[in-house]
Parts: structure tokens; C-alpha cells; sequence
């Protein structure tokens, strides 16, 4: 009797073990795939950075949230190239009150960076820091891009 016991316990005892093995790793894959953070990459087109206020146009967004024609509106243009950036909004196409809100730091052209942190809607809890680089400067290809990281987690 006593071995059956021994046996029926281990046997217990490794099926939870197997069991909570794979439940840890469905987490960790969760997390890994999560659509609440990742990998950002944007290209923008910036033809209405004379418009009042200045914009420009995404026209291509790894982020469903970022949908190509929302515009990035630049509220303090002149402090983009200061050292303490200039404040934006994001703001895409559609219904609903769904805006990001953000610093852009324009003014070392080797360190271009943004940050958005927080918003509106679907930009509730938004993270995201990207550095900023140009394609093609001065032409009428010109493009500007932003690659980084996002999340939508409270801090």
C-alpha cells in the first residue's frame, strides 16, 4: 500500500509540475506577442509642416492604432529644435476623441528622438520613444521616419 501511495503522490506531483511548466510558458509567449507593446516603425510625409498649425501625414504605421493619414500636429514648432522639444498631438482619421500626446526633439540632427506618453481613447496609457530620421531631405520623395518601441501599460 505504502509504494502505491509513494507512486500515486509522484505521479501527482510531476503532473502538476508539467502543468504549471507549460502555464508559465503560454504566459511568457503571451507576453512576448502581446499587442499591448512592441516594435514601432512609421513613415511620414511632412508637405504640411507650413499648414496652421503644422502637420505631417503617416502614411505607413506598423501600429493599427497609428492608421495611415493620421497627422502628428507640431503646437510648438520653434521648440523642436530646442533643447526642450516641442510639444504634439497625434491625432488619426475616424470618429472619436483618440488623440496621443507627445515631445519632439529635433534639434541634434544625430539624436532626433520623440516621446509620447499618454492620450486619449485608443492612446489611453500610449508609451511609445522612437528616434526620428529623414529619407531623402530636400526632395519631393522626402519621408520621415520613426523607429522605436510602444506600449499601452500603465506605468
Amino acid at each position: 500500500m505504502g509504494q502505491r501511495r509513494s507512486f500515486s503522490v509522484s505521479v501527482g506531483l510531476a503532473a502538476v509540475s508539467l502543468a504549471a511548466l507549460l502555464v508559465g510558458t503560454s504566459l511568457a509567449h503571451a507576453r512576448a506577442t502581446s499587442p499591448r507593446g512592441g516594435d514601432l516603425v512609421v513613415a511620414k510625409e511632412c508637405s504640411g509642416f507650413v499648414n496652421n498649425p503644422p502637420y505631417c501625414e503617416i502614411r505607413s504605421s506598423s501600429l493599427k492604432q497609428i492608421a495611415a493619414g493620421s497627422r502628428i500636429f507640431y503646437l510648438d514648432p520653434a521648440g523642436l529644435f530646442t533643447a526642450g522639444g516641442g510639444a504634439v498631438v497625434l491625432d488619426p482619421p475616424g470618429p472619436g476623441i483618440n488623440k496621443a500626446f507627445g515631445r519632439c526633439f529635433l534639434a541634434d540632427p544625430a539624436a532626433m528622438h520623440c516621446d509620447f506618453s499618454g492620450g486619449t481613447g485608443e492612446f489611453t496609457w500610449f508609451d511609445a520613444h522612437v528616434v526620428v530620421t529623414v529619407t531623402d531631405q530636400g526632395k519631393s520623395t522626402e519621408l520621415w521616419h520613426w523607429t522605436g518601441e510602444y506600449s499601452f501599460s500603465p506605468h
